[in-house]
């Protein structure tokens, strides 16, 4: 059975054709000034009292563009430009009366009685042909002039770039409003992660004026939302910390260095209580602080316990002190009594002296009574157990390298062992005589810590013939026996040199 000649055919890509068509919003193309322009200019050029820009869609014609017809659109069925649009050449009916194809169309038979049709593809950027831009006469015609026809396919190209042009901006507008779901999506989910930690969470711009804080900030504050935004998060702290405070969140936030602080800040019952303050900038594609995130936490518990353990820990150092001074005393006391032991006595006040000097540095401290070196670091301990031998203005000690931290467990050992030679090295060695020197460098490596003690300045020394005497077993006790470590002495003609290495975990838990 022959095919119906006037039935439109369907193209090969018309599901393609189809989704494009589906990315244009017409409600945007009616209003379009520049494709009334368009056709106003086509049925002008053309002599036409029509001109149409049509799309033709799977079941109607949409007339996005029209010209002296008031139709907005008609079925698919009865298009003219669902037949021009299977080719890219322009189409041309002289008298859709006299064409087979249309001679019974009801645009034919009725209304707008359509004699003459010249129509030309417009196509998408991908080259689909959504539709046409025609010129229709009530009137049968011989065909367009070359004029005329070069005319009506270069407006039909103009008319495929504006509606790739709207179908730009709907594209862009769907991103935009995709973009705005997923921020608004990762905004609540941050909203909901940050009310669900137990610290409160806050946020600010670049400029450091919060404009975000957590369920739990006004929960703990007391305050209601906007009431701390901007430079008004001061207002809740200590009126004693609160210049500080800003000071300090102004130096990060001028620098770009993370932020921490303690200070006092009012509850929801007027009661100040200890926090601590974090702040974390975030930084963009160009390292620039877009953004930043942080937490008050409350350590008033912490706080209090830190002072009250200050407390005892100096009571307990006080009495430990008390307890060295009665040994060194009972040790004086036998010695006048037995005048042979002198020299004996005096070797061992020196030494529990040392051991008293090492458990001063190595006690818990507050930030108050803590010294000024590192906290139980092994370059603080040599300073200690020093002092009473050096000197301001020639410096006997020189401590070169790593700074190793130590503990109360490897302090005592240490302290002996290290006491114990610069003992020597004041009645032998280097520190003998005017100008010399101990030189001691230490290198940590992961496994194991060597401390390098060198001599320098002193009389001449030669090895010894056997080393049992009491100083070769304190050394023994103390590196070898309580730390682990390996212990090597060099009798060079410039002064003694003894090596010790430990193992890291011996220095501290």
């Amino acid at each position: 059975m022959a095919a119906d000649p006037s039935t439109p055919p369907v193209s090969p890509d018309e599901p393609q054709r189809l989704a494009v068509l589906g990315d244009h919003d017409f409600s945007r193309l009616a209003d379009n000034g520049a494709l009334r322009r368009i056709t106003d200019f086509a049925a002008a050029l053309c002599e036409t009292p029509i001109a149409l820009v049509s799309l033709v869609e799977e079941a109607a014609q949409r007339f996005v563009a029209r010209t002296g017809l008031a139709a907005e659109s008609t079925p698919r069925r009865v298009s003219f430009c669902a037949h021009a649009i299977a080719d890219d050449a322009l189409m041309v009916v002289p008298d859709a009366a006299a064409d087979p194809r249309f001679a019974e169309n009801d645009l034919v038979t009725g209304e707008p009685h359509i004699r003459f049709y010249a129509g030309t593809p417009v196509k998408s950027r991908e080259g689909l042909r959504l539709g046409t831009l025609c010129v229709i006469d009530r009137t049968p015609r011989k065909g367009l002039t070359p004029l005329q026809q070069q005319g009506l396919e270069t407006l039909a190209e103009q008319v495929g770039l504006i509606l790739d042009a709207n179908r730009t901006i709907g594209e862009r507008q769907e991103a935009d409003a995709q973009a705005t779901r997923v921020l608004s999506e990762s905004d609540d989910r941050f909203k909901g992660l940050a009310d669900a930690v137990p610290q409160m969470v806050w946020a600010t711009p670049a400029d450091g004026k919060p404009d975000y804080y957590n369920q739990r900030w006004y929960d703990y504050t007391g305050l209601k939302p906007g009431d701390s935004d901007g430079d008004a998060w001061s207002l809740v702290l200590h009126p004693d910390d609160r210049e500080r405070a800003v000071a300090t969140w102004q130096k990060a936030v001028d620098s770009g260095e993370p932020y921490e602080i303690e200070y006092r800040l009012r509850r929801a019952d007027g009661a100040y209580r200890w926090a601590l303050g974090n702040g974390l900038p975030q930084r963009g594609a160009d390292g620039r602080v877009v953004r930043w995130y942080g937490t008050c936490t409350d350590i008033h518990e912490q706080r209090m316990a830190l002072e009250e353990r200050e407390i005892i820990s100096q009571e307990l150092s006080h009495r430990i002190k008390n307890i060295f001074a009665v040994v060194i005393g009972l040790i004086g006391v036998a010695a006048r009594e037995r005048p042979q032991l002198a020299g004996a006595a005096d070797e061992l006040r020196d030494r529990i002296g040392a051991l008293g000097r090492a458990h001063d540095y190595v006690r818990p401290h507050s930030p108050k009574s803590r010294p000024s070196e590192q906290p139980g670091s092994l370059r603080g301990l040599f300073k200690a157990l020093f002092a009473p031998y050096d000197s301001e203005t020639a410096p006997r000690f020189v401590v070169m390298g790593s700074d190793v931290q130590v503990d109360d467990r490897s302090a005592t050992p240490l302290a002996l062992f290290f006491h114990e030679l610069a003992t020597n090295a004041i009645k032998y060695g280097a520190l003998s005589r005017d100008g010399g020197q101990v030189v001691i460098t230490v290198i940590d490596d992961p496994q194991k810590v060597q401390i390098d003690w060198r001599e320098q300045g002193g009389p001449a020394v030669s090895a010894p013939g056997k080393m049992e005497g009491f100083g070769s077993r304190l050394v023994e006790l103390s590196v070898v026996r309580q730390l682990g470590g390996v212990v090597e002495r060099e009798w060079a003609p410039d002064g003694l040199r003894i090596n010790a290495e430990i193992p890291l975990t011996a220095m501290r838990r």
